[in-house]
């Protein structure tokens, strides 16, 4: 259990690094978007080799399938609850809604790191890469437009400590729900992650970093998608 926190407040610490990164200096789009694509293509391939996969291979296609819609469902309706509030493109209500945002893209993610350690596979390398890189941006993105709404920098980092380790106690979670659940429920928990992370990724990620790093986004999506691969197959 004390392991699984571990890693898992590792994975999430990315959040409150990329959020003092942001009120150190203030970055160019060109780098924010290009980091922002390497943590896509890196997500793209924890989403097909690491969550789509293994919850094949651990239940059925069916509970994969169910997981996937569900994920993708509540993802798209919390989603837009956030935006309706003004929150991912919107300075104005820098709190919750940025918060929730990000919590909707790490609490599945760093379960599956949970249900990984419990079920004795050791940490992937490669989902743990896909979510440091695919948290900095976020994190960098979103204190920043919380700083420019006029939240105190101490404020902004206290807001996201406290995501950090709601994130980091889902892979605690993770490792619980793992030790007492069927390999169906499992392969649920995978696909559930699986398809909240494809839906933020062509609904936010993608067309985000393709805005702000134009024609270098498809090559840093490339890179990241080729690291984590690799990183997979060595695990």
């Amino acid at each position: 259990m004390l392991t699984a926190l571990g890693w898992g407040a590792l994975a999430a610490a990315s959040l409150v690094i990329g959020a003092l990164l942001a009120l150190a200096r203030r970055w160019r789009d060109g780098v924010v978007g290009a980091v922002l694509a390497f943590g896509a293509g890196a997500l793209i391939s924890s989403v097909a080799f690491e969550l789509a996969q293994e919850g094949l291979q651990i239940g059925s296609p069916s509970s994969v399938a169910i997981g996937l819609a569900l994920g993708a469902i509540t993802f798209f309706v919390a989603d837009r609850a956030v935006e309706n509030i003004g929150g991912r493109s919107g300075g104005g209500a820098a709190g919750l809604p940025l918060a929730l945002g990000s919590l909707l893209d790490g609490i599945p993610e760093q379960a599956v790191l949970g249900i990984g350690l419990a079920t004795g596979e050791g940490v992937s390398v490669a989902l743990l890469v896909a979510i440091f890189v695919s948290n900095l941006p976020e994190g960098v993105g979103s204190a920043a437009d919380m700083r420019a709404a006029g939240k105190s920098p101490t404020a902004v980092i206290r807001l996201w400590v406290v995501v950090a380790i709601v994130c980091a106690l889902a892979t605690v979670a993770g490792y619980a729900v793992a030790d007492l659940a069927s390999g169906n429920l499992k392969a649920g928990i995978d696909g559930f992650a699986a398809g909240a992370l494809l839906v933020m990724l062509v609904d936010s990620m993608v067309p985000e970093a393709k805005e702000k790093a134009g024609n270098r986004a498809g090559l840093a999506t490339v890179l990241g998608f080729a690291v984590a691969a690799a990183l997979s197959n060595l695990t």
